[in-house]
């Protein structure tokens, strides 16, 4: 049987149909989970303010809460609002299920008692709201 192509094309030829599965298997291998990994390291960079500027907003908001009271009723909500908010997204760092306080009406007597759990469950999960006064020379 006398072929119409030189020796070396029909090598070649060959090679490349023989090599060819393993070649791509090798690269799906190599390539794939390469990618992968760099889709999660992707998604796990985080996101907003990081947990301590999240603990000083909060700790301003309840000593702006503690103090004397807002002259406006719109004051006064807007800072229970922005209180709010800022317990969510510490309770989220956290690890501390906020869905209640989240889902709560505005202005209910129950969004005041799902905010005192969320607190709670925030100073469980190891962060204190109300930190102990510093001891300086007039604390005596």
């Amino acid at each position: 049987m006398t072929g119409d192509r030189p020796l070396w094309a029909g090598m070649t030829l060959y090679l490349l149909i023989t090599a060819a599965p393993t070649l791509l298997f090798w690269a799906a291998l190599r390539v794939l989970p390469a990618v992968a990994a760099r889709r999660v390291r992707r998604r796990v960079a985080p996101t907003g303010p990081s947990p301590e500027s999240l603990v000083a907003d909060l700790r301003r908001l309840r000593r702006e809460m503690c103090g004397p009271p807002k002259r406006t009723r719109l004051r006064r909500v807007a800072l229970l609002a922005a209180y709010d908010d800022v317990l969510i997204d510490l309770a989220g760092a956290v690890g501390v299920d906020a869905a209640p306080l989240a889902a709560s009406r505005e202005g209910t007597s129950e969004r005041a008692f799902v905010r005192l759990q969320t607190e709670a469950a925030v100073e469980a999960g190891g962060i204190a709201l109300d930190p102990p006064a510093a001891a300086g020379p007039a604390a005596a």
